[in-house]
């Protein structure tokens, strides 16, 4: 390139400086003290940093980020850009650069798909803590064989500064038109020198935007990107040799961070005594894994006794005493998956070495979330766990009632899937017969919420009060006799006797902020004085939020119906779209890497215990003892009770979309699932991207009515298992993993589409998942002992006790985690209704 790459020194935005950690972490207690980590990258310490690279094999961290780099760079820069093209401005910005090699891949297939221009769409820049460090490596690439092909489509040049430094630069206009995406490289797992918390806390920081779409054009979803580096949780042996290599490179790099201690006393005019006692013969480098916070720890060794004196206090470091330098975390699938959630990131996709030790993770920031709970049991709980295997797993894991902040995701996600993917000519249609149309359901939610503050609050109804008769209740009819159903709201016939959207929107607001208000009185104690009780207010709350998470899932398999129709369903705007084939290799070497893992397991004979104790008759309590959290259910949940199941095997993977295509074709059946889709005389699977070939979903979970399922499973010799059969299966397949660890079934929108069930990972402690579904039991939904309709809902479960309705379990990518993860719920349908999002397993009596 011709240009010599410009290198801007960024304002220090740091409160504290070197010298002032170095002191505060000296004058901690004995055993506690530490130096800070940013002393080890100074010049000399980057280029000893390379050493390590090229000259320490033991160091697989960087071999196998960069054949990851080598071989999917084309890939990772598609996926980064939604499929979609460069958009004129965008930046890549690169934390801790270092030696540039790595990123040499990404700026490689970065210029492939830029075209040529005087002024580059795109510039990369490069973040470090050493100028002439920065000026090396930039005029190096700049002069190298890469040169010429980054020319006039990606600028290169540099910032000097810290991480802070970087962010605040970087932190432009959250809008898109104004600021083009930026997508933050940071490699190396460097994330791992930062403490859990502190890494959530980095990562929340970036100034990542939501992805964007337009409804109204054909251009893809693009957005702001994270792609980051992770060292996996390996075998402590391996870590170790890693940072303590038989050369001694590591320790070389270690040892240079006591120059950095040398210079900043040197610097700040301290005494001979105090800068001699950190020369190298003085300490020795010492380092371990810490097998309980997954961690490796670099430490400095001293070799003798030094009495020094910093800030007019004396310090004392024994012989034999540890000051810590460096942490390096590392990351399980769980570990992974709870940082993004703590960091409100969600993948985009996953890398993996070629010798499963390291992952390069592609994420973005969403536009709403709801984070699965992670249950980490303590040491003293494992224990606990192995004499009462549930226990830990049985305990609330959210708050009494949704807070606000849930909420407020909750009508992120309802106006997105209602505004954003049903055009306006759907929405007075019906994209399945047996419910109603679109726009009821956008009136149904506001007019259940306000029906229910009314009658706790005792107050009228918000107006237009005649939306009650219209939207307070909605239907499910026999699906083989629509004539008969339950009891509902009667709707107009008409189009033009409906309500406009514009006033059912409106009506929405106030109904919106009539339920902020309630929160307000809740606290403020305003309900007990006017003689509404606290339980009850709660109950009504926590009712009214998981009502709405029902019915965005049961709209979205509603619309699944018309995805990919020129007219129909809108894709999800802002979700980037999936690239199917970089997926299915993914899934592919997944599937492989598991043939060697047990498909079945025998369970039983076992008591199994079901539902919870939640009556609502104790509502009338006047408050929750303080600090005491209760976990509401629906009247079916309650009470608690046992259930024996004999011995019995069951299938460790649901059926799949490729088996009973098979079984379809083979037993040459008339009617496809309702999840498939023909098109040109081929099948397809669809989705809410629109359909994809049976090629790519074929080990996916098939969604479809509990008949079709059974009728294959006693075409295998099985069944559909019992209610209590498939929690107890549920309940072991968690025991496998950590206790209500990360569950890949994709719960709460972590994507939007079913992917193939896993078997899990043993060694790594990851449960297994089933792939993103609901799961039917043979148990027709009915009455149980100790079993009370609800007062709030009286016709919730009992208009459904009708023999047709079978329970359902578990939860599909639609549903929330706080549906999802509590072990007690219980969902139904009819036993031939097709289009939820449910699958089965096969169990057998043998």
């Amino acid at each position: 390139m011709s240009s010599t790459p410009q290198i801007i020194q960024l304002p220090n935005t740091l409160s504290s400086t070197p010298l002032r950690e170095v002191l505060d972490g000296l004058s901690k207690p004995t055993g506690q003290r530490t130096l800070p980590t940013i002393l080890l990258y100074d010049e000399c310490g980057l280029r000893l940093y390379d050493d390590i690279t090229t000259k320490a094999p033991e160091y697989y961290l960087f071999a196998a980020e960069e054949q990851i780099l080598c071989d999917d760079a084309p890939e990772i820069i598609r996926l980064m850009h939604g499929g979609g093209p460069v958009r004129n401005g965008e930046i890549l910005l690169e934390l801790g650069a270092g030696a540039l090699r790595k990123t040499s891949h990404l700026l490689r297939a970065a210029a492939e798909i830029s075209p040529r221009e005087p002024t580059p769409a795109v510039t990369y820049l490069a973040l470090d803590l050493e100028k002439r460090e920065l000026d090396r490596t930039l005029s190096l690439m700049s002069s190298s064989d890469l040169g010429p092909q980054l020319e006039g489509r990606v600028r290169i040049g540099g910032l000097c500064g810290t991480y802070d430094d970087g962010i605040a630069y970087s932190t432009y206009s959250t809008d898109y038109e104004e600021t083009p995406p930026i997508h933050f490289l940071f490699l190396g797992s460097s994330i791992g020198n930062f403490t859990r918390p502190g890494a959530s806390d980095f990562l929340r920081s970036l100034p990542l935007r939501p992805w964007i779409s337009t409804s109204e054009s054909s251009e893809t979803p693009f957005g702001d990107t994270l792609l980051l580096g992770l060292d996996h949780d390996n075998r402590p042996e391996l870590i170790e040799r890693a940072y303590n290599d038989p050369a001694g490179h590591t320790r070389k790099f270690i040892m240079n961070g006591l120059a950095g201690v040398r210079r900043a006393f040197e610097e700040a005019g301290m005494s001979k005594e105090v800068i001699s006692a950190f020369e190298e013969d003085q300490w020795d480098y010492q380092e371990a894994y810490n097998t309980v916070e997954k961690r490796h720890e670099g430490r400095y060794l001293s070799l003798s006794r030094k009495s020094i004196t910093l800030e007019g206090q004396t310090v004392v470091i024994e012989a034999g005493e540890a000051v810590h330098i460096e942490y390096s975390y590392k990351y399980s699938e769980a570990a992974a998956q709870s940082l993004f959630n703590d960091s409100n990131l969600k993948p985009l996709h996953r890398w993996t070495s070629a010798n499963g030790l390291y992952s390069l993770w592609l994420l973005h920031r969403p536009s709403f979330s709801f984070p699965i709970t992670l249950n980490i049991p303590t040491v003293e709980q494992k224990a606990e766990i192995q004499m009462e295997p549930f226990s830990i797993r049985a305990k609330p894991q959210f708050s009494t009632i949704p807070t606000l902040e849930e909420w407020e995701e909750m009508w992120k996600l309802w106006d997105t899937v209602t505004l954003g993917m049903i055009p306006p000519g759907m929405m007075m249609q019906k994209p399945i017969d047996l419910r109603h149309k679109c726009l009821f359901y956008l009136g149904h939610i506001p007019t259940f919420l306000d029906i229910h503050l009314s009658r706790l609050l005792q107050e009228p109804n918000t107006e237009p009060d005649h939306f009650k008769y219209i939207f307070e209740r909605g239907i499910d009819p026999h699906v083989d006799d629509p004539t008969q159903c339950h009891p509902h709201s009667e709707v107009p016939e008409a189009d033009d006797e409906w309500p406009s959207l514009e006033s059912i929107l409106s009506f929405r607001d106030r109904v919106r902020i009539r339920l902020k208000s309630v929160y307000g009185k809740l606290d403020s104690g305003e309900l007990s004085t006017k003689g509404i009780f606290e339980k009850k207010a709660m109950r009504v709350l926590w009712m009214t939020y998981e009502h709405e998470a029902f019915h965005v899932e049961t709209l979205l398999y509603m619309l699944l119906q018309k995805a990919g129709d020129s007219d129909g369903t809108r894709p999800p705007p802002g979700v980037p779209i999936p690239d199917w084939l970089a997926l299915s290799r993914r899934w592919s070497r997944r599937l492989q890497e598991e043939k060697q893992l047990d498909s079945r397991v025998v369970l039983g004979p076992a008591d199994v215990w079901l539902g919870h104790d939640d009556s609502e008759e104790r509502d009338m309590d006047a408050t929750l003892p303080e600090g005491v959290q209760h976990e509401f259910g629906w009247d079916n949940e309650h009470p608690k009770r046992k259930v024996h199941v004999g011995k019995f095997t069951v299938e460790r993977r649901p059926v799949t979309n490729g088996e009973y295509y098979n079984f379809w074709t083979g037993q040459n059946l008339k009617t496809m699932p309702a999840s498939w889709v023909k098109r040109d005389a081929n099948v397809m699977v669809c989705t809410l991207f629109g359909p994809v070939s049976l090629s790519v979903a074929a080990d996916w979970p098939l969604m479809a009515s509990y008949e079709e399922l059974d009728s294959f499973a006693r075409a295998k010799g099985g069944r559909i298992p019992t209610e209590a059969e498939l929690r107890l299966f549920m309940d072991d397949q968690n025991s496998r993993g950590i206790v209500n660890g990360y569950n890949n079934a994709g719960w709460g929108y972590q994507r939007w589409w079913p992917e193939p069930s896993s078997l899990g990972t043993p060694e790594r402690n990851e449960a297994p998942h089933n792939g993103g579904v609901w799961e039917w039991t043979s148990t027709v939904m009915d009455h149980h002992e100790g079993y009370k309709s609800s007062v709030l809902y009286p016709g919730y479960s009992s208009d459904f006790f009708d023999g047709i309705h079978h329970v359902v379990l578990g939860g599909s990518f639609a549903t929330i985690p706080r549906l999802a993860q509590r072990r007690s719920l219980r969902n139904f349908y009819q036993r031939n209704y097709p289009y939820a999002w449910i699958g089965a397993r096969i169990a057998y009596d043998k």
